[in-house]
C-alpha cells in the first residue's frame, strides 16, 4: 500500500486536470472541479498542505487509488 502524500491543495488540483477535471468556480479558498464523463464534481481547498483525510476523501470521490493519485503527481 503507497504512503499518501503531503501536497498544496494548487498541487491537487494540477493532477487532477491531468484526468479530466477543469476548474469551475472557486468561493473562498475552496476550487470546485467538475469532469464530464463521468460527471463528478470535487472540492479541493486551496491551502498550503492538505489534511491527510482530505485528501483521502478527494481521491475516494474521484474513483482513484493512492497508487494512481500519486503516478499522476508524478507525471509531468
Amino acid at each position: 500500500m503507497s504512503k499518501l502524500p503531503v501536497i498544496s491543495g494548487r498541487e491537487c488540483i494540477k493532477a487532477l486536470e491531468k484526468i479530466g477535471f477543469v476548474v469551475d468556480r472557486q468561493r473562498g479558498s475552496h476550487v470546485i472541479l467538475v469532469r464530464e464523463d463521468p460527471r463528478t464534481t470535487v472540492s479541493v481547498p486551496d491551502h498550503q498542505e492538505l489534511d491527510r483525510g482530505t485528501l483521502r476523501a478527494i481521491i475516494r470521490q474521484v474513483s482513484l487509488s493512492i497508487e494512481e493519485f500519486n503516478l499522476l503527481l508524478r507525471v509531468r
